[in-house]
């Protein structure tokens, strides 16, 4: 490790210690809490130069997506989780597929206490734009959801448009013969639709945050 400095010694050997306690890796601000980092763009600058000079792997599309090179992968505390479409997250686009029984390449890797049940009945999506940025979910960032057909109002939900044949994430308001989706953005309308027009698909879990 003589090409590292102090800090980028510190950071691997939290992250090894972190992988070897939880079996899953630390995010960018659990390195920047546990080694009191100014910010988290000094943790991704670190990060970068462990990454350009091979001692780890990262994929930025997720917020726990670090690796270090050639260390043993162990799945025991890990659940993965398919992410299975797009989801639009501003007016309602078509989803390729079905939300149910894909074979989705892509996963996301949770650990135990994120999935209970090994994570039966959790699916994932990528949101795509703007509407939900006031519940703090943002373009490209996967929402984790448990799959069921009902919901109370005003739970976030990915809802499937029988007639469009449209998915979205909206918060859900039955009002009679009609539902309102209600986005999470002030700038934007609710949509509003016949209440059997309207297939509830799953319940909103978590966010998992995406990295530039």
């Amino acid at each position: 490790m003589k090409d590292l400095s102090r800090r980028q010694r510190a950071v691997l050997d939290f992250i090894e210690a972190f992988l070897a306690e939880n079996d899953y890796p630390p995010t960018i601000r659990d390195i920047q809490r546990e080694l009191s980092i100014s910010s988290t763009s000094v943790v991704d600058y670190n990060l970068k130069v462990l990454e350009e000079r091979a001692y780890i792997r990262r994929n930025r599309n997720i917020s726990r997506g670090i690796e270090v090179v050639g260390r043993a992968q162990s799945r025991r505390n890990i659940v993965s989780i398919p992410v299975i479409g797009q989801i639009a997250a501003g007016f309602p686009i078509p989803v390729p597929g079905d939300l149910e029984g894909s074979d989705s390449a892509e996963t996301v890797d949770l650990g135990t206490e994120f999935a209970p049940d090994g994570g039966r009945g959790m699916f994932a999506l990528r949101v795509k734009g703007h509407s939900m940025v006031d519940a703090l979910i943002n373009d490209g960032d996967i929402v984790l959801l448990r799959q069921q057909q009902t919901c109370e109002n005003g739970e976030t939900v990915a809802v499937w448009l029988r007639e469009q044949k449209e998915t979205t994430l909206k918060k859900f308001y039955l009002e009679g013969e009609r539902v309102r989706l209600q986005p999470a953005n002030v700038t934007m309308d609710p949509i509003y639709t016949a209440a059997d027009n309207v297939e509830i698909q799953g319940k909103l879990v978590s966010v998992i945050r995406a990295f530039a």
